[in-house]
C-alpha cells in the first residue's frame, strides 16, 4: 500500500488502536474473556476492510493496525471514529473504564508517501496520536496528516 501510493502519489491511512484499560480487563474477567473481547473487536476491524488493499492486523498485545489507502482523511477520520462507536456498542462490560463498556482509543495517520518518508515513521507517528487520544481522556479519536519528519 505504501509503495502504490507512493509511485501513484496516492494516500495511506494509517490507524493505530488500542482497547482501553485491557489489563485491568484482563485481570478482573480473565483472559479467556480478554481473547473473546479481541476477537470480536477483530471481527469489527475486519467488517470496515471491504476495499481491496484495506488491511486489519493486530499490532501486539491489545493493539490493532488498519491500513486504509486511497480515500481521503475525512473518510479515514469517520471511519476510525464508527469503529470507536461499533466497538463501544458491542456493551463488553468493563468495570474498570469510565464508560462502563470496552472502549478504544485511535490514534490515525493520514499521510502522501514521498521518497524521502519511511512508512515506519509514519506508523510511529499514528501510534504518537494515540497516546494522544489515550492522555485526553481515553474513548477517543486523534487525527491528524503526516508531512514527515
Amino acid at each position: 500500500a505504501w509503495r502504490l501510493a507512493s509511485r501513484h502519489q496516492g494516500a495511506v491511512n494509517l490507524l493505530m488502536i488500542d482497547v482501553d484499560n485491557f489489563k485491568a480487563f484482563n485481570d478482573t474477567y480473565g483472559h479467556q474473556a480478554g481473547d473473546r473481547c479481541l476477537a470480536q473487536i477483530a471481527q469489527v476491524l475486519r467488517d470496515m476492510t471491504q476495499r481491496a488493499g484495506e488491511l486489519a492486523a493486530r499490532y501486539g498485545g491489545e493493539e490493532f493496525v488498519l491500513i486504509l489507502p486511497g480515500i481521503d482523511q475525512s473518510s479515514a477520520q469517520a471511519s476510525a471514529e464508527r469503529i470507536r462507536q461499533q466497538v463501544q456498542s458491542l456493551n463488553i462490560p468493563h468495570s474498570g473504564s469510565q464508560q462502563q463498556v470496552v472502549t478504544l482509543c485511535i490514534g490515525h495517520a493520514y499521510v502522501q508517501p514521498t521518497a524521502d518518508m519511511s512508512a515506519e515513521a509514519a506508523l510511529n507517528y499514528a501510534d504518537k496520536l494515540l497516546y494522544q487520544a489515550k492522555e485526553q481522556g481515553r474513548n477517543k479519536v486523534c487525527s491528524d496528516s503526516y508531512k514527515g519528519e
